[in-house]
């Protein structure tokens, strides 16, 4: 059984240059289309009660009001669920906001990024800081309560000033959640083929860390708490949905090239689109890949998701993955906290990759 679900819109205006999520451009007719199949996808698993759901992608805010109307009313929800929808300032105004609030999603991540109208441009975003500003304030005259945005620091030439003027609005919006990733390079993208050209060059490590730290410094001190690697909070506004991920609990993933993970088996879903709606014509659950996890697999991913979550961390009970994180303990990577379990310290924050490496067998 599980209360989450996680569903996949693969649409949006543009693809940015360093994002590599199973996205494409929009056409009408097609979403049409998809969410039709998604409502039979749907129907394919058991009739969950769902406490979060999550509509992420791509770019869920391009659909219609409508269609968050009719997936919802596909799903049986509880009574104080978190549903979430991201968003991107340049696909909504104030009235689709109010109508969207209106469908019962109360929790909304704003696809920001930054705040700097040319730095919006090299990472080749749709909307412009104004138009960023005006979603957060047509959000917040909606009725949201429960506002994310997401920012990216460590871009192609990104100074620590300009890093400070992002923090600086984050002060002045003073959303519920704020997540901030440092630029993943990753291949296939447009960013990296031109990291490839040399036309992009890679941010200095020093300067990486040293905006990381101007990130952590700065957050905590607006109030925010810093529950996970990437993401700060109000205190007990922590994203529910993704919490359940970190705690290695399992989710039910709709849509195209959605993961999810079911009764021991992770899983991926087909990630064209023909195959994906053959799958469902034939009643059969669209899948790609499934991985049938033992115990100690079980355990390893339980290990590295529970440390991504700071406050949390983990408490082993196999001799092998108590020598782990001993031996993680003495290089000052991990430390005990007040109830016994292992966290990441400051030093392990910055060698989280590393330190996650440790517990695959």
């Amino acid at each position: 059984m599980t209360d989450a679900l996680y569903i996949h819109i693969p649409f949006c205006r543009k693809k940015c240059g360093y994002c590599d999520f199973l996205s494409f451009s929009c056409q009408d007719s097609e979403v049409e289309k998809y969410i039709s199949y998604l409502k039979k996808e749907i129907n394919l698993y058991p009739n969950f009660k769902y406490d979060t759901v999550y509509f992420g992608g791509g770019t869920p805010s391009i659909l219609k009001v409508e269609d968050f109307y009719s997936i919802l009313n596909n799903i049986e929800i509880s009574e104080e669920a978190e549903v979430t929808v991201e968003v991107n300032p340049a696909t909504v105004d104030l009235e689709k906001l109010k109508n969207l609030r209106k469908t019962g999603v109360n929790r909304i991540s704003i696809g920001i990024q930054s705040f700097n109208d040319e730095r919006l441009g090299m990472l080749g975003r749709v909307h412009s800081r104004e138009e960023a500003v005006r979603a957060f304030s047509d959000a917040r005259e909606a009725g949201f309560e429960n506002i994310s945005i997401d920012l990216i620091f460590a871009t192609p030439g990104q100074t620590m000033e300009e890093l400070q003027r992002d923090l600086e609005m984050v002060k002045e919006l003073d959303p519920e959640h704020v997540s901030i990733y440092s630029l993943i390079w990753e291949e296939g993208t447009r960013f990296w083929d031109l990291l490839q050209e040399k036309k992009l060059s890679i941010c200095n490590e020093e300067l990486e860390e040293r905006m990381y730290t101007e990130i952590i410094e700065s957050l905590s001190e607006m109030g925010y708490l810093h529950y996970e690697v990437s993401n700060f909070s109000k205190p007990g506004l922590e994203s529910r949905h993704n919490s359940k991920y970190w705690l290695n609990k399992e989710y039910l993933g709709l849509g195209l090239g959605a993961s999810g993970y079911l009764d021991k088996v992770r899983y991926k879903n087909s990630s064209e689109f023909e195959e994906y709606y053959d799958k469902i014509d034939s009643c059969q659950k669209p899948l790609e890949e499934e991985e049938h996890l033992d115990d100690r697999a079980i355990a390893e991913y339980g290990y590295i998701l529970g440390l991504r979550l700071l406050n949390v961390g983990i408490k082993p009970d196999e001799e092998k993955y108590l020598e782990i994180c001993s031996k993680l303990e003495k290089r000052g990577y991990l430390r005990k906290n007040s109830i016994g379990s292992y966290v990441l310290t400051k030093t392990g924050l910055f060698l989280a990759n590393d330190v996650f490496e440790e517990f695959i067998d």
